[in-house]
């Protein structure tokens, strides 16, 4: 089962989607419904989610620019826009940030099913590839020279996509390594240390997110992994510099 979540903000459109489709039946378990992007994006930096919903002209934040920021973040879900016909030149806009499918208001039933059951076939071989390559990466116990680029690029990939829980004890599980291992090599094959590398992506995320001013500091530092404000600032502050930031506390 597949998660889904639904960003409308008219309560009657949202509840419709909500309870009128046979989302189970499709692959698919809906998980929230939110009334804008805003409240959409506040609970995706928080949960995994397999598929997003939303219209495209919503108040705080659209649907474009939440489509934006799930782009740029390099969040792993799908995005699919449903709005009128008269907006069709904002989804044409989504297109750059991967948005792939687009349904007309009003959402008609056999369009719905269609378009997700496409993705659920998209969403069942994306899994598989990863399970035999996960099985892959067990067999050969990434251990022979060749593979160590390799094994550089997906501790890379896993800090990309999960820094604000990131550990290095979590990353040398997913490459079946000794943690003290694969912190040396990653230093060896990097030049810095894991932790240098965690670091430098949380803070360009939350500079990337510092660009929304619906955010306030303490919101971005939990956004990208630091519970404590105080924590958050130091580490900021020090990576960056002198370099002037607007701080919107």
């Amino acid at each position: 089962m597949y998660s889904l979540i639904i960003v409308e903000d008219e309560n009657e459109i949202r509840e419709g989607l909500c309870k009128c489709f046979p989302w189970e039946k499709l692959g698919f378990k809906v998980v929230g419904l939110f009334e804008n992007g805003k409240q959409a994006l506040d609970f995706l930096m928080k949960n995994s989610v397999d598929v997003v919903l939303c219209d495209i002209k919503m108040p705080f934040m659209s649907g474009i620019d939440l489509a934006h920021v799930i782009y740029t973040y390099k969040f792993p879900m799908k995005v699919v826009f449903i709005s009128g016909y008269q907006e069709f030149e904002y989804a044409q806009k989504g297109m750059k940030y991967g948005v792939r499918y687009y349904i007309t208001k009003p959402a008609r039933y056999n369009e719905i099913i269609e378009i997700f059951t496409i993705i659920k076939k998209e969403l069942d071989n994306e899994r598989t590839n990863k399970l035999e390559y996960s099985n892959s990466l067990e067999e050969n116990k990434l251990t022979d020279l060749n593979n160590v680029d390799k094994v550089i690029g997906i501790v890379k990939e896993y800090v990309e996509h999960n820094y604000k829980e990131a550990t290095l004890e979590s990353a040398a599980k997913l490459v079946y390594m000794n943690p003290y291992y694969l912190s040396r090599l990653f230093k060896q094959k990097t030049g810095r240390t894991f932790s240098d590398y965690l670091t430098e992506i949380r803070m360009k995320k939350a500079m990337e997110l510092l660009k929304i001013p619906i955010y306030r500091i303490y919101e971005i530092g939990e956004m990208v992994g630091y519970k404590n404000p105080k924590n958050f600032t130091r580490a900021f502050k020090k990576y960056f510099g002198n370099r002037q930031v607007d701080f919107h506390i």
